[in-house]
């Protein structure tokens, strides 16, 4: 089986018969785990072509109050190296979906279901859907995330 990064990327409409061409997915993915491979996975199932957005260290500090443990530069190689994905970009002033899709519009985004019946994100999905965009829920997986992580190093700090 022919990998994503080593396939000539479609032009115009999916031609896979996957539902959308260009997804997109962000997020902080500091201290990748099975999570993030899992949302990378399901989203590339669905698209043609993927880009994963990783929000800056600054941006981190303001909406989640913490320092990454990774930088941004490894994560976005981390992100790089994953076969899913077909192109990485630095979120650097605001994570908002609407103007990541001024700035390089994507026919979907995808996100954990943490999200879903979120009013600001049932807002912005019913924004992207005028613009011919949709957001698309997957399991979130509870067992493990990044925080987990953090709490389970930090318990072990003694």
């Amino acid at each position: 089986m022919e990998e994503r990064k080593d396939r000539e990327k479609s032009t115009g409409a999916p031609q896979s018969g996957k539902p959308y061409k260009v997804g997109l997915v962000m997020g902080v993915f500091d201290l990748f785990h099975v999570g993030h491979l899992r949302l990378l996975k399901r989203a590339a199932a669905e698209c043609d072509y993927l880009r994963a957005g990783v929000l800056s260290d600054a941006l981190v500090r303001k909406f989640k109050g913490i320092d990454p443990t990774i930088t941004l530069e490894e994560r976005m190689e981390i992100l790089a190296a994953v076969r899913y994905v077909d192109e990485v970009v630095a979120i650097e002033d605001d994570p908002s979906r609407l103007l990541e899709w001024d700035r390089r519009p994507f026919d979907c985004f995808f996100s954990g279901d943490d999200y879903r019946g979120n009013p600001y994100w049932e807002w912005e999905r019913g924004e992207l859907r005028k613009r011919g965009a949709d957001i698309v829920f997957f399991s979130y997986t509870k067992e493990q995330s990044s925080t987990n992580i953090r709490r389970k190093l930090e318990g072990n700090k003694e």
